[in-house]
């Protein structure tokens, strides 16, 4: 067998040393043109290496490393340390040899360990998939010599030509020669760049790939035949260690291993645990005195730290380090940032305008008038007894800081706000594109994930035991109907989980407040509606952080079922439910305040009752607007503090201590392994592997739905977003940098199926903001009064228009208060907040013709604004360009000169052609003028005239 043979044991001269022999012995050593597999003990394995970055010869860089677990007993570390001993009079004797083996022989007395059968499947697997990969053209090299007991490394390197390959394979655009001046500004536009420029100097990052650029290379898809296009001038940085990490994974995804007649590529055998893990090296350390400068010290010290949190991104320098997908996330994270700032500003302003207004709001001021004598009828049935209006003062004060009509006109601009964030955002992206060469780039069909590759071998072996049949299945939608009904169910039960708690937490607050008016003082009864909203708002917080990590899990399983075919596809059905079922988690109780609370509460006398003993909780005579204030205010500013910060620093810092404690156990076992200094991918190993983008994006979608859907209630969102995300671009940078291991670079040229979610968002914030306004608000109410029944246009006798009257004596048998005297007089007509009939009128209590009045006020209010807002949205869309007018100039302009390259190109081998073939012309005249004693063999001699080598 071809595996067995390749790992073949060789008669070893010194004693102790086992040499795994390689397919030849002539393939192996240091020939560079060669793919090898070098198992390698060494005294002093650093000295050339650069702890890890490099294969032992100190020349080939290691690319991706592959580790898995083996058992190693204890007399196997000994004779290790003993090979090790010996292997310097090794190398003398064997010159010719390759380098040592990871085996070691055992000494006559010595048995060598049992190995149970799947550790030998699992070491046979990996040796078909080593073999299949030095076929494929990588160089390979195995050290299990490390301080992680039990652990193995194969390191990887692609050589020069399998580079080529791949990159022509993936249609790679490379640098070319040519290079182009790009378009600069000119006249006004050109003085006012500059300007810029000199003004935000001091906040640009010290990185040279930030530095505007005034010549571009011409790039151009990779092609072997077409090499002298580019500038091989230094092959070791024609391919920077992203592209050549994402070319090894191509390699490793695409290469399989066909033992017992299952076809695993490197997926496959992550999740069977054959290798337990696989990923690129850093470029180094970040840290240290004597560090050698890497992209990584460079983006630690630019990018990845709080002290530069006023400075732009270096986003050039993150996408080279860690691809375009990563690079386009802290892009559109930095835009969004950006686009914060005039948000905040205006909501700051709109803040400050209801705090200088609200001692001349006329609604609150009657309100507060003690003269008013307003008395309103209880808040709860019995132990609640009548109140005076003027108790309520506070709330309608605060009401009007964010109920003013200045929100109105902040609701507008935050629509038409986000429409232009969207396309700004287009335009960046194009701008991206252009820079990093991926315009005209195509995502091409990715390789079938491990599970699904499983599932259809599961059915292929079903059908072939049944049938006969051995042809190619895939799974239909019959395989997958259990799935998707569980999906589905899943997904309703979630939900409706979370009206239940949102239903829960209404219980708690009616119950909480009927107990705490029968137990508090008079002065304490006063606090119990601000008492009740922030203990309920408390519990809502917790559940929502509680459930948004249960959802997060479930919403994975229930993808997992699915058994999606390729990794995009998994990705964008899992978005798809874990943003459902969080939005349906963060929303509903804000949901509730703005749109359900005090709208079915019934009136004195005829209230709606929960469970036939708690009535349905009512609106501040202010209005709910406050409460959701309240809401909103606290769930987004507790999700970002603790959910968003807190645990993203306190769980990796968490991880990261159980493993050093860990490892300081196993070193406490053996000191000298202890004292070594640890290889790059030893120490890249004890990093957490990178789990995706999405918790990134959902955590600022989730955002951008506070900032949006309900900023009518809440202006200031914007100002707390701004803030949360000047930390959070810093806090993901330093996770990436410090935290995690390297991701494979992913090329991309937009944020996917996430933009698709924020147009979607920004659509229906225009129509809740519409709902806001209309019916949570006084807005409406207050426009209807001032122009169909003010007396003298002013708003005097708006409080008194909105209030309805109760004769105390409808009250239900059992309802009314038990201490009616508690204001120290006679209550015989009480108020409450409606638009209905006084008891005196024919049709008493039925709605009266005011309340129509507003409700056809509203309704058409929401009409307007919605379409409004929308129409001058998509205006917004229509007139700013997706593509900025200098980049589809460049792009034409590349196009052209790419046009020009190839002209030149066949005009200089038509040139040849011509003078080849007048050389040859003349050169056979020259042959037919020879003797007639040279011209016996003309033949040969022709032939040798014509025997001119053609290298165009």
């Amino acid at each position: 067998m071809r595996v067995n043979k390749k790992y073949s044991c060789l008669p070893a001269e010194e004693k102790g040393i086992h040499i795994i022999n390689i397919r030849a012995i002539e393939d192996i050593g240091y020939d560079q043109h060669e793919s090898t597999l070098l198992n390698s003990l060494s005294k002093n394995p650093d000295a050339d290496c650069k702890y890890g970055l490099y294969f032992r010869d100190g020349k080939r860089k290691v690319d991706y490393i592959l580790v898995y677990h083996y058992k190693k007993s204890s007399a196997g570390k000994t004779l290790a340390r003993r090979a090790q001993q010996n292997d310097a009079s090794v190398r003398s004797t064997k010159q010719d040899q390759p380098l040592p083996g990871k085996g070691v022989q055992l000494e006559i007395g010595e048995s060598e360990p049992h190995m149970d059968y799947h550790e030998d499947d699992k070491r046979f697997r990996r040796e078909e998939y080593e073999g299949n990969l030095v076929e494929a053209g990588l160089e390979l090299e195995r050290d299990e010599d490390t301080k992680i007991h039990g652990i193995g490394f194969v390191k990887i390197h692609a050589p020069w030509n399998v580079l080529c390959r791949e990159a022509e394979f993936l249609k790679l655009k490379m640098p070319t020669k040519k290079m182009y001046q790009i378009n600069q500004t000119h006249g006004l536009l050109k003085k006012i760049n500059s300007v810029i420029q000199k003004i935000t100097e001091p906040i640009q990052p010290k990185v040279a790939e930030h530095k505007p650029q005034m010549v571009k290379r011409l790039s151009y898809p990779f092609s072997r035949e077409k090499q002298h296009l580019f500038d091989l001038s230094d092959k070791d940085s024609f391919f920077d260690s992203k592209t050549r990490s994402t070319i090894v994974y191509e390699i490793l995804k695409r290469t399989t291993c066909t033992k017992a007649k299952y076809s695993m590529g490197i997926t496959s055998l992550l999740a069977n645990g054959v290798y337990s893990a696989a990923y690129p090296l850093h470029d180094g350390d970040y840290e240290g005195e004597n560090v050698e400068p890497n992209d990584r010290k460079l983006l630690c010290e630019e990018w990845a730290s709080y002290g530069v949190f006023y400075k732009y991104q270096p986003i050039d320098l993150v996408r080279k380090y860690f691809g375009e997908k990563i690079g386009l996330y802290f892009a559109w994270l930095g835009v969004y940032t950006q686009m914060l700032i005039p948000a905040s500003v205006v909501g700051i302003i709109v803040f400050l305008y209801g705090c200088a207004t609200v001692d001349e709001n006329i609604p609150s001021m009657e309100m507060c008038d003690q003269r008013n004598n307003i008395t309103m009828c209880p808040l709860c049935d019995k132990t609640c007894s009548y109140w005076k209006m003027s108790s309520a003062c506070a709330t309608a004060r605060a009401s009007h800081l964010f109920d003013n009509p200045a929100t109105v006109f902040f609701s507008v601009f935050m629509a038409l706000w986000a429409a232009t964030f969207m396309e700004h955002w287009k335009r960046k992206q194009m701008r991206l594109n252009y820079r990093w060469d991926l315009t005209g780039f195509e995502e091409e069909e990715d390789h079938p994930r491990a599970e699904y590759e499983a599932k259809v071998l599961e059915k292929s072996l079903r059908k072939e035991h049944k049938y006969k049949e051995t042809d190619k299945e895939k799974l239909t939608w019959k395989d997958r109907f259990p799935a998707y009904l569980t999906n589905f169910v899943g997904i309703i039960f979630m939900v409706g989980l979370t009206f239940a708690i949102v239903f829960g937490v209404i219980i708690y607050r009616i119950s909480t407040a009927a107990a705490l008016a029968i137990s508090s003082t008079p002065s304490g009864r006063s606090s119990v509606r601000v008492t009740v909203t922030a203990t309920a708002v408390i519990i809502n917080l917790v559940v929502i952080i509680i459930l948004d990590e249960v959802y997060g899990c479930i919403a994975r399983w229930l993808t997992q079922i699915e058994v999606p075919k390729t990794d995009k596809n998994f990705e964008e059905r899992l978005i798809f439910k874990a943003f459902l079922l969080k939005f349906v988690n963060a929303y509903t109780p804000i949901f509730y305040v703005a749109f359900f609370k005090g709208r079915f509460v019934g009136r004195p006398g005829d209230y709606v009752y929960i469970f036939h003993s708690f009535r349905m909780e009512e609106c501040a005579p202010g209005g709910c607007l406050m409460e959701l204030c309240i809401q909103l205010s606290i769930i987004m500013l507790g999700k970002q503090l603790i959910q968003n910060n807190l645990f993203e620093i306190g769980i990796p810092k968490m991880k990261k201590f159980i493993r050093y404690l860990k490892l300081k156990r196993q070193h406490s076992l053996d000191h000298e392994e202890h004292m070594k200094k640890k290889q790059r991918y030893e120490v890249d190993y004890n990093l957490e592997p990178f789990a995706g983008l999405t918790p990134e994006y959902m955590e600022m979608i989730i955002q951008f739905g506070f900032v949006t859907l309900f900023v009518a209630s809440f202006p200031l969102a914007p100002l707390f977003a701004l803030l949360n995300n000047i930390i959070e671009i810093r806090l993901d940078a330093k996770k990436f940098i410090t935290e995690l291991r390297r991701p494979v670079a992913v090329r991309a040229k937009d944020i996917g199926i996430w933009y698709n979610i924020l147009r979607g968002i920004g659509k229906l914030a225009v129509i809740i903001n519409a709902f806001v306004i209309s019916f949570t608000s006084d807005f409406i109410p207050r426009l209807v009064y001032l122009y169909m029944y003010s007396e003298n246009g002013t708003m005097h006798g708006f409080v008194n228009h909105t209030l309805s009257s109760f004769n105390v004596s409808d009250f239900q048998a059992g309802t009314a208060p038990n201490d009616p005297l508690d204001l120290g007089y006679e209550v015989q007509i009480c108020r409450y907040k409606d638009y209905r009939e006084p008891p005196w009128s024919e049709n008493k209590y039925d709605i009266s013709k005011d309340f129509w009045a507003v409700l056809a006020a509203r309704l058409a209010f929401v009409i307007v604004f919605q379409n409004l807002v929308m129409f001058m949205s998509e205006f917004v869309d229509w007139i700013i360009p997706d593509i900025p007018k200098d980049i589809s100039q460049q792009i034409h302009k590349e196009k052209v000169l790419m046009v020009e390259v190839f002209m030149r190109e066949e005009q200089g081998k038509l040139q040849m052609l011509e003078t080849w073939k007048d050389k040859n012309k003349k050169e056979g005249e020259n042959c037919n003028n020879h003797s007639p004693r040279l011209s016996k063999s003309r033949s040969g001699s022709l032939s040798s005239c014509h025997s001119y080598p053609l290298d165009v």
